[in-house]
């Protein structure tokens, strides 16, 4: 090995441990290690650039603010609950919802389905009496699954398909991946419905946990007229001070004043709602002119009114609030809401909430102005699973709504016919988007995912690195040394869990983008066709089912659905083998 190639080594090294421990987010990461690699000379300014204006990235960002545009409508929404509502039986349910969900995935983000739908499915478990647990796992695993039928499903088959022609081959069709997307995708649907159901357990979602439970999480204290601190600031009052107790909410009168900050001013007969640890209400109730309410049972959905909504919100992996404590991001002036609760591995955190420091699937049950959901729904640092009753401002035109899924579906029409190439179709898509007034430059900024594409753009650069040194090309050594005794099937098979373990450990996206250019080695060694090799690379690194942090969606589910990280070992395990094994024949008896 050159210096260049063991120094290469250390930093992937390095960074695929900082991905490993959430030493930062994945895009801060991967883009801090491109760095290194420029400033020392492994790459120019032009190779660690490069994959700014590559073209499959700007194709993803295209397709982020198409996919929003769709969403916005609200039509697919509407389509689901009503087809949904016609089920007469849960298997019947389980295919009506399910297999439409896979076929929306192959075309749109993965991400805003699994965020869209989960609030859907959640109420509807809960009106049928009927554990969300049951069918959010599945819920992300057949987006998973359906994402692998086109090339457009998901960005890590765009990254396998631009580094394909960046290498100088001709990349994938759309639809060449369905020879292996459709097969995977019928056998793990008729696995969730029979083995998988039975192995989901039946555990009931946040927020009914918090509704059943609500003596502790919620407390009423009333202020009487002998209150030392009558007509002082909630600050000057000490009330953000006492031990595990976090105030929400004051009740005075019809006027409910949420979230609470520090200025608000403290009156005569005001209900003043604490949410944290009830079991040390002891020491609020020693203080003079407070008192608790006894008599009734305060309800979550009091908490509520025409101004206020209960909403929960996911810690997703960029999140700048991770590794803080929600007093240290100052969460209720920043955010304008207050947390009720948080939620982590099927288990409610029984702390101070303000002390409470937050991780990436974390929930949080939070009371919030209503308009925190059209401001915040595309935020970076959470998932914000909107209630059903959404504010009147996020229901759009419906014309508008199928204009933009005709629009799209046509420029699809075109690259399959091969008219137009998906840059180009995705381009005239959002352009159109725009001259229908369909979507702002606005509603753009907020449906692109800034740090993905960072992300993405920064792994191009690694992956180069790699091979310019001649590292890929010694791993490809490596593992022939190792699977050629065996075989290519055995080679195959090696190389889809090598990328299955690093997806499940960092980012589909990174172990895309360094599994490639060892691929491409490793065919070249063997003097075969590198496509069947990208698609291996390409399943493998979206097929995450073994834990909720190696893909989006499974952290989205994580929270609401009250799972343990056992859950998806349980779970995924079988279905990760039978996708493994399925792709692997197939790819070996169509490529080779």
């Amino acid at each position: 090995m050159t210096p260049e190639m063991i120094f290469v080594l250390i930093m992937v090294i390095i960074m695929l441990g900082a991905l490993l421990f959430e030493i930062g987010s994945p895009a801060i990461v991967v883009f801090s290690v491109l760095t290194i690699f420029m400033i020392t000379g492994i790459l120019t300014p032009k190779e660690a650039l490069n994959g700014f204006s590559n073209e499959g990235m700007l194709t993803i960002g295209l397709l982020f603010i198409i996919a929003g545009a769709v969403q916005k409508s609200g039509i697919l929404e509407r389509l689901m609950k009503s087809w949904l509502a016609g089920s007469r039986s849960m298997n019947d349910s389980m295919v009506r919802f399910f297999i439409p969900v896979s076929l929306f995935s192959g075309f749109l983000n993965n991400t805003p389905i699994v965020v869209t739908f989960t609030p859907l499915l959640k109420n509807w478990c809960e009106e049928h009496g009927i554990a969300p647990s049951k069918f959010l796992i599945p819920l992300s695993y057949a987006t998973i699954l359906g994402g692998t039928i086109t090339v457009i499903g998901t960005s890590t088959n765009l990254i396998v398909h631009t580094m394909l022609v960046d290498y100088g081959f001709e990349g994938f069709t759309l639809f060449q991946l369905a020879i292996i997307g459709v097969p995977i995708t019928i056998v793990g649907l008729i696995y969730l419905f029979t083995i998988g159901y039975r192995l989901l357990p039946e555990y009931k979602g946040f927020q009914q946990q918090v509704k059943e439970d609500s003596r502790e999480y919620i407390a009423e204290l009333i202020v009487e007229s002998t209150f030392p601190y009558m007509n002082k600031s909630v600050e000057q009052a000490g009330l953000k001070d006492f031990p595990g107790l976090y105030l929400i909410e004051i009740i005075r009168g019809k006027e409910r004043i949420s979230p609470v900050v520090a200025s608000t001013v403290i009156q005569a007969g005001d209900r003043l709602i604490f949410s944290g640890l009830i079991s040390t209400l002891k020491d609020v109730q020693m203080t003079k002119g407070l008192t608790l309410r006894t008599g009734t049972d305060l309800e979550l959905d009091e908490l509520k009114n025409g101004n206020t909504a209960i909403v929960e919100a996911v810690v997703s992996h960029q999140s700048s609030l991770q590794s803080k404590s929600i007093k240290q991001s100052q969460f209720r002036s920043a955010y304008d809401a207050g947390v009720i609760a948080v939620h982590r591995k099927n288990e409610r955190i029984e702390s101070k909430v303000g002390d409470i420091v937050l991780k990436p699937g974390d929930t949080l049950l939070l009371l919030t102005g209503r308009d925190f959901v059209e401001k915040y729904d595309r935020s970076e640092d959470f998932y914000v699973l909107t209630p059903l009753d959404s504010p009147e401002s996020l229901t759009r035109n419906p014309v508008k709504g199928w204009i933009s899924i005709i629009i799209f579906a046509v420029m699809i029409l075109m690259v399959t016919i091969g008219l137009l190439s998906m840059f180009e179709a995705m381009a005239l898509a959002v352009v159109l988007l725009f001259a229908a007034n369909i979507i702002t430059a606005g509603d753009a900024k907020k449906y692109i995912h800034f740090h993905v594409l960072l992300l993405i753009a920064s792994s191009f650069g690694i992956g180069l690195a790699m091979s310019k040194t001649g590292l890929a090309q010694w791993i490809a050594e490596g593992l022939l040394t190792v699977g050629a005794p065996m075989g290519l099937f055995a080679i195959l098979l090696l190389m889809y869990l090598m990328t299955n373990i690093f997806t499940e450990l960092i980012t589909n996206s990174a172990a895309a983008v360094l599994m490639v250019p060892i691929g491409f080695e490793m065919a070249a060694n063997l003097q075969v066709d590198p496509i069947g090799f990208a698609a291996t690379i390409a399943i493998a690194s979206s097929a995450s089912f073994i834990t909720p942090i190696g893909y989006q969606t499974n952290l989205i589910v994580y929270g609401p659905g009250g799972y343990k990280f056992t859950d998806y070992i349980k779970i995924g395990i079988p279905l990760s083998i039978l996708v493994m094994l399925i792709t692997v024949t197939i790819v070996y008896c169509w490529w080779f």
